[in-house]
C-alpha cells in the first residue's frame, strides 16, 4: 500500500470524520481521480515527436496515456478533424495516491520560486486544477529524450461539493497552499 494511501486510511479519515462531525467514516471526502492532460496541438503532425511526449507521460504516470483528437477542425489554428491535439491519462485508486505523494513530496518543492499553489484554483465544485509549465520537474523524465519543454495540467477529483472540506482534504494530504 502506498505511503499517502496508508496514511490517508489511518490519519486522515478519523480526524476529518471528527472535524466535519459525520456518523459514517464512508462519509468523509475522498479523491475520486487525477487526471493528467498534456497539449500537442503544434506538433500534431510529427510522429516521433508525438512518441516521445506519450512516452513521458507514461514514464510519468505509470499507464499508457490515450490521444485525444480534434472534434471539428478549425482553420485557423492548422487543425484538421481527428488529428491528435494531447494525451490524457485518468489514475485511480493507488496509482491516485502514489502520483499525489510524488507531486507534493517530490516535484512541487523544486518548481523554481515556489510560495505554495494557489487555493482559487479549487472550483466550487471540490475539484483542483493545477497547471506546470515545464515537465522536467518530475523525476522520471529524461532529459536527453524530450524535445522541448511542455506543460501539463493536473486535475485531482474529489466526491465532495463543498469547496471547503475539499480544500481540507487537501490540506491534509499534503498540499502546499500559499499562505
Amino acid at each position: 500500500m502506498s505511503r499517502l494511501l496508508q496514511r490517508y486510511r489511518q490519519e486522515i479519515i478519523p480526524k476529518l470524520q471528527k472535524e466535519f462531525a459525520l456518523a459514517n467514516p464512508l462519509a468523509v471526502p475522498r479523491i475520486i481521480k487525477v487526471v493528467i492532460n498534456v497539449g500537442v496541438g503544434d506538433i500534431s503532425h510529427d510522429k516521433t515527436a508525438l512518441k516521445k511526449v506519450e512516452d513521458y507521460l507514461a514514464d510519468l504516470s505509470g499507464q499508457k496515456p490515450l490521444m485525444t483528437k480534434a472534434k471539428k477542425a478549425i482553420a485557423e489554428f492548422k487543425i484538421r478533424l481527428g488529428s491528435p491535439v494531447g494525451f490524457v491519462v485518468t489514475l485511480r485508486k493507488k496509482r491516485a495516491f502514489d502520483f499525489l505523494d510524488k507531486l507534493f513530496s517530490l516535484v512541487l518543492p523544486r518548481v523554481r520560486d515556489f510560495r505554495g499553489v494557489k487555493k482559487a484554483a479549487l472550483d466550487e465544485c471540490g475539484n483542483y486544477t493545477l497547471g506546470l509549465t515545464e515537465q522536467i520537474i518530475f523525476p522520471e523524465v529524461k532529459y536527453d529524450k524530450i524535445d522541448r519543454v511542455r506543460g501539463l495540467e493536473i486535475t485531482i477529483v474529489t466526491n465532495t461539493k463543498d469547496k471547503q472540506k475539499a480544500k481540507r482534504l487537501l490540506e491534509e494530504l499534503g498540499m502546499p497552499f500559499e499562505k
